[in-house]
């Protein structure tokens, strides 16, 4: 009677180590959701943006330059005497929203967007085969500083643009990530003989992992919107990524020396196989501002 009586205390106990002995059980047979992470280290790829949003709390600055062209010679330090650049902060509202405000010395531009995680890679009891992220923004050019200087007809809501993204990644293993960046540029303002106001671009790049600390990254963007007679490329960029702790540095070679959607989706001026090539980089910088859950 007494060992019964021991055992009948001892059951709840018992039960307890058997649901948790179940519960390692299921995780080990793959019935836990597990979502993939660092696709991408940093928010940019090269010129545009990777998938990835701030975590909550967290705000990044980063600063982005570009450089002029390597052809222009000895005479202009190959491109190291003219500077564009861009900064910017990103904060983290939630983990799956960001948000930015930048400015930018080419075209004496400001900037704004959201950026909305919609879905997560994973594997486990949940299977999902890629991520994928949603980009909403907007750019206002301040150049030229007189709307005179443009037509007689031009207002300051000309000067506006708009920028949506879906952002669509997936990543095939620790060193391998692929992305797609279907565009929409809409600009309220346009020369009609070269552009349209509303233009479509197809995206597509990619990361390789090198080492724990390094990386290769390229980008390219197709404007299917182009006129035939536009004065416009199509930007492409190879690039460098270093992380050292909470700073990302990424070595960016591009046609490409706007910093927001419309500039380089929209406005390449530069044909990288002429030799229009800038150097350039993005340098980032992550503070907790708020306790991570």
């Amino acid at each position: 009677m007494k060992r019964l009586f021991i055992l009948f205390l001892l059951s709840p106990c018992l039960a307890f180590a058997q649901d948790d002995l179940l519960a390692e059980l299921e995780k080990d047979s793959g019935n836990e959701t597990e979502y993939t992470f660092a696709t991408f280290k940093g928010t940019r790829l090269a010129n545009g943006h990777t998938i990835e949003t701030k975590n909550e709390g967290s705000l990044e600055f980063i600063f982005a330059h570009r450089f002029g062209a390597i052809n222009g010679g000895w005479y202009e330090m190959y491109g190291l005497d003219e500077a564009l650049v861009r900064l910017g902060l990103d904060y983290g509202i939630k983990d799956w929203l960001s948000f930015s405000i930048g400015r930018n010395s080419f075209d004496k531009t400001m900037d704004s967007y959201v950026k909305i995680r919609a879905l997560r890679q994973s594997t486990g009891a949940k299977t999902f085969p890629f991520s994928a992220t949603v980009l909403l923004g907007g750019a206002y050019k301040f150049s030229p500083e007189n709307n005179s200087d443009v037509s007689d007809d031009f207002e300051n809501v000309d000067r506006l643009s708009y920028t949506g993204q879906v952002l669509i990644a997936r990543k095939f293993s620790t060193n391998l990530s692929l992305q797609l960046m279907p565009s929409i540029v809409h600009k309220n303002a346009v020369v009609a003989s070269q552009e349209e106001n509303d233009q479509f671009a197809l995206g597509f790049g990619g990361r390789i992992k090198l080492t724990k600390s390094v990386a290769i990254t390229t980008e390219y963007y197709h404007n299917f919107s182009m006129k035939d007679d536009s004065p416009y490329f199509n930007p492409l960029a190879f690039g460098i990524d270093i992380e050292t702790g909470g700073h990302v540095f990424q070595l960016v070679i591009t046609n490409a020396v706007g910093l927001t959607e419309r500039a380089f989706i929209t406005e390449t001026r530069d044909d990288f196989w002429d030799g229009d090539i800038h150097l350039g980089f993005n340098v980032t910088r992550t503070f907790q501002l708020k306790k991570a859950k």
